[in-house]
């Protein structure tokens, strides 16, 4: 007695079964490669498909897609001063390492941003890198002598508080400023 042939014979045969599945699978590769832009119309593509599981599929995948997408556009910023105020939302929330690439790049962009060097100095302390954060903070001084003021208040280096050089970061001798080109070593000669 001869079988009917099943099915999953027919599906498998069906040229448009074939093509969905292909977009299905090169959707799921661009994904994979956070492509994400390249995978949502390889999902669509099975949208119009004839399996219904794979429909469903794609439409779970075309939503993370979209989701992923939205997310992106959602932290491209107008000005370098949105952009750094996200990055210590970021420290605020504890997701340092983000925080970290974010302020990183924004230096990369504008290495004379003297809040920026100073959001480093804040990170480098909050993450316990006490000599990055001395380093930073010195370079944000150097760059802006008011945010001395301003880190004399800062909660993020309470790390901080018991350290000689950071009290003579903030509290530096009143000569001192008027400008040793030794970097405050030596004593300045008179003029």
């Amino acid at each position: 007695m001869a079988q009917k042939p099943t099915a999953k014979k027919t599906v498998a045969e069906d040229p448009r079964h074939t093509q969905a599945l292909q977009s299905y699978e090169a959707g799921l590769r661009a994904m994979q490669e956070h492509k994400f832009d390249k995978a949502k119309p390889y999902f669509q593509k099975v949208l119009a498909g004839p399996s219904k599981e794979l429909v469903d599929r794609a439409h779970v995948h075309l939503s993370i897609c979209t989701q992923h997408l939205e997310r992106s556009e959602a932290t491209q910023f107008k000005t370098a001063e949105e952009h750094f105020d996200y990055a210590v939302s970021l420290m605020n929330v504890g997701d340092y390492v983000t925080a970290r690439e974010h302020l990183e790049k924004l230096l990369k962009q504008n290495a004379k941003a003297d809040y920026v060097v100073y959001g480093l100095a804040a990170l480098d302390c909050l993450t316990g890198h006490v000599e990055d954060s001395l380093r930073h903070l010195d370079e944000a001084l150097r760059l802006n002598s008011q945010l001395r003021f301003q880190a004399r208040n800062d909660s993020d280096f309470q790390n901080l508080a018991e350290d000689p050089r950071f009290t003579e970061l903030l509290y530096p001798d009143p000569g001192a400023e008027l400008g040793s080109s030794d970097g405050g070593l030596g004593e300045e000669e008179p003029v």
